[in-house]
Parts: structure tokens; sequence; C-alpha cells
């Protein structure tokens, strides 16, 4: 039997990207998982990258798992709702909930705001918008994943964040800190009810839109979307995950806990050892 085989997974933002790599794994660890995203086609994208939700429902049924798919856009909660009403009613349980879904990079993708080494007075306020939108959604997905949750007395939910910080990208580095507040204050709330919440940082991830962009960066220690996917079912199978709520926990790290590798062997280590 697989390791989350009759579990119900939710991951947000899951067209493409880290959310794709979970939703894969999940898949394969044998979970039921439900994905969200805007495209329900290939390339009918708000951005120059290939991948769907429907793309990514079929490989995560051809995994192992059962893949569906919800279109959602994040901006709007009554469909966020309508996506948890939806598994209540399917399902009634919620195991795991993946809180992915952002749009920070969208402009660099489509080329409307500058390379992320311009200082921030050369872009335009909607940057600071576009990237702490996904705090709200993480809020709001929380919001409505704890009631089911809390009535089951268990469940986890995973914040993705990020680390490694370096000063001078403002409006990333304090979406990255109020996601990691976020874990911490959720975290507290949830403890008695036997819910673990966790931010999960991964590393420098060869998503869709870096490869587009991999002459700025060095990808001689990157991760495949997969690898977080391999961190987020570690974390679903261990019956002692509670003692990391709260946490902030480091892909790479996990993977030697753990003892996982990415999809090609190798076992990348944590951006601060490379």
């Amino acid at each position: 039997m697989s390791k989350l085989t009759g579990k119900v997974a939710l991951v947000t933002g899951a067209s493409r990207g880290i959310g794709k790599g979970i939703a894969l794994s999940l898949g394969e660890a044998g979970a039921t998982v439900y994905i969200t995203g805007r495209t329900t086609a290939e390339n009918q994208a708000a951005v120059p990258l290939t991948g769907s939700i429907t793309t990514t429902t079929e490989e995560v049924t051809t995994r192992g798992g059962e893949g569906i798919a919800i279109q959602c856009d994040h901006n709007v909660d009554e469909q966020v709702q309508a996506v948890f009403e939806h598994i209540q009613a399917d399902q009634g349980r919620l195991d795991i909930l993946v809180n992915n879904a952002w749009k920070g990079y969208e402009g660099y993708h489509t080329n409307r705001y500058p390379p992320p080494l311009f200082p921030f007075w050369e872009r335009p306020v909607t940057f600071w918008d576009e990237n702490l939108a996904g705090v709200r959604w993480s809020y709001v997905a929380t919001t409505l994943a704890a009631p089911l949750m809390v009535a089951q007395e268990h469940g986890l939910i995973v914040n993705i964040s990020f680390g490694a910080l370096t000063p001078g990208n403002v409006a990333y580095n304090i979406a990255k800190s109020a996601t990691d507040r976020l874990t911490v204050e959720v975290a507290h709330s949830l403890k008695s009810h036997n819910v673990s919440v966790v931010s999960l940082y991964p590393g420098l991830v060869r998503t869709e839109g870096v490869l587009l962009n991999a002459e700025y960066f060095d990808l001689s220690n990157s991760e495949s979307p997969e690898f977080t996917g391999r961190a987020v079912v570690a974390l679903a199978a261990d019956e002692r995950v509670h003692k990391k709520s709260g946490d902030a926990l480091v892909v790479a790290e996990l993977a030697q806990e753990y003892d996982f590798n990415d999809i090609d062997g190798n076992r990348p280590l944590p951006l601060s050892q490379d």
C-alpha cells in the first residue's frame, strides 16, 4: 500500500511549478489530490509557460493517485469557498492542504517587470500587491480548511515559503516573512486540535519560470519541483509531524532526515551549505 492511500489533499496553484511537483508526488504516494489553478488547458495560461490543471490531474492519476481539477482564481473568495464545498461534498474530509498559489513572478514571465536584480523603486507598486496577494490566499484557504480538520481532529497544512532571503527584494521578502508568521499563528491556534502547520522552504527549483529565465540563476545545486513534493509526502506520512508544527522546514534538510532523493537520484544541499 502506498504511503498516503486514502488521504485527501488539496494543492493550490498546481498548474505548473512547485505546486505541480507536490501534486505529482502526492499522487505517486496514493493520495486523492484536488488541484486548483486558472489554466484549464495548455497554451491558455496568463503567462508564457506550459502547464494546466487538466494536465496535472492526468499525471497525478497516471502516477497512481486520483487527480481532480477545480478551476479557481484565488483572487475570488467565492471561488475558493466553492473548492472546499466541493471537497466536503465529495470526500467529507481533508487531510492535507498545501498553500502554494502565488503570483509574484508573473510580471517577470510576461516582461512587465524588470529582472529581480533591479531595485524596488524601479518596479510599479503592483509588484507589492502581486507578491503579498499569496499571503492572503493562504489565509483564506486555511480559514476554510480549518473547520474540516478540526472536526476530524487531524490534518496537515503546508505553506510554501522561502528562507534564504537576500535583502533588497523588498516585496518578495516581506511576503515570505509574512507567510512564516501566518504559520506560527495558525499552528498555535490549531495545536489543541491535532492539526499541524509548517512552512516549507524549497531551494532553487527548476520550475518552468526559472528555466525561462535561466540566465539569471546558477542551477548547479537546483531542485526539481518533485523534490518539494517528496518532502510534503514525508511530512504527511510522519505520525509525529505535530512535533514540527509552527516550524519552518528546509526541503533539503528534510531529505536528509527522511532519507529521500530528488527524481534524478541526487540529493541537493540546503542553500546555506552549497
